[in-house]
């Protein structure tokens, strides 16, 4: 099935809200793909793939190891170079925008890569600051100011600015890597794996903290995760990637529905059988009942 053929399925009164939609009652796509081909040498990693992404969702983008999750977020990026097809931000073609538009573009995403990707060289406040030292014209003051700013707002006390990367935890990492992917007010963040290597406490904080930020500023999320917790408890949809395409997209009472042997095997296997077929959690979620707000810690 293709994203533009998003299934149907029963609907969770509990599950996450749908994206928005505009004043025609039509979603409106923050970001589109249409019929990308990705490779290395001789080996085709996507084909012809499709994606939409709607204004103010949360996507978690799920595939096997290996499957290409982070190649495509690099290739929307403009980090990986493709063969075929087109990619649409914000409505501007990557492929044919202007300088003035690209920078635009890229004013207007923040990125969150595996493992944080801090420079180790400079404290949290210094690397909070290089996309304002790239895109905006700022006094020493006020990007020390929007740099504290931006640790209120995820979470880290504002002592952690003065640390080095080697001097954090793994949760402390990833929120003040978040910190930088905000720094710009961005309308879309990519995250690539942010719960990979957290703690279930620390993990099911950085999902809250996830969705509080979405509903707080308003921002589109495109989530790339193996993270079946994150799925329930945070996304609005999930794009399924597989066979070299997006397979399926939709809810996670779709996906728990669709039939195909590895999505069956993904949602409904042992790990997903740990939840309970309602959809009540299990694994990391059922480990935070009754630790008295342990969850909301920094990690």
């Amino acid at each position: 099935m293709s994203e533009s053929a998003p299934l149907s399925g029963p609907v969770d009164a509990n599950a996450a809200p749908r994206a928005p939609a505009n004043a025609d009652g039509e979603r409106d796509v923050i970001l589109r793909a249409r019929n990308v081909t990705v490779g290395f040498g001789d080996a085709i990693i996507l084909k012809d793939l499709d994606l939409d992404v709607y204004r103010g969702e949360i996507l978690g983008f799920v595939g096997g190891s290996g499957t290409g999750k982070s190649v495509l977020m690099r290739t929307i990026l403009g980090l990986t170079p493709k063969r075929a097809g087109t990619i649409e931000v914000l409505g501007i073609d990557l492929d044919s925008a202007s300088d003035e538009e690209r920078s635009h573009v890229e004013r207007n995403w923040g990125v969150l890569f595996q493992q944080g990707a801090l420079f180790s060289s400079l404290n949290v406040r210094q690397n909070i600051q290089v996309p304002m030292r790239e895109h905006l014209n700022l006094s020493q003051r006020l990007m020390d100011e929007l740099a504290l700013f931006k640790l209120d707002l995820v979470g880290l006390p504002r002592d952690a600015a003065e640390k080095f990367p080697a001097e954090l935890s793994g949760g402390m990492i990833k929120r003040a890597s978040l910190a930088r992917a905000l720094v710009l007010d961005p309308e879309i963040v990519f995250l690539d794996e942010p719960t990979s290597g957290l703690d279930p406490i620390a993990a099911a904080a950085f999902d809250d903290l996830t969705t509080k930020l979405r509903d707080t500023l308003g921002l589109t999320v495109y989530m790339v995760t193996h993270d079946l917790d994150s799925l329930h408890s945070t996304c609005d949809r999930i794009a399924v990637l597989a066979e070299k395409r997006v397979l399926a997209a939709g809810t996670i009472d779709e996906m728990l529905a669709f039939d195909h042997p590895w999505v069956q095997a993904y949602f409904n296997g042992v790990r997903g059988a740990r939840r309970g077929h309602d959809g009540s959690p299990g694994g990391r979620a059922a480990d935070l009942r009754g630790r008295d707000g342990e969850g909301a810690s920094a990690g």
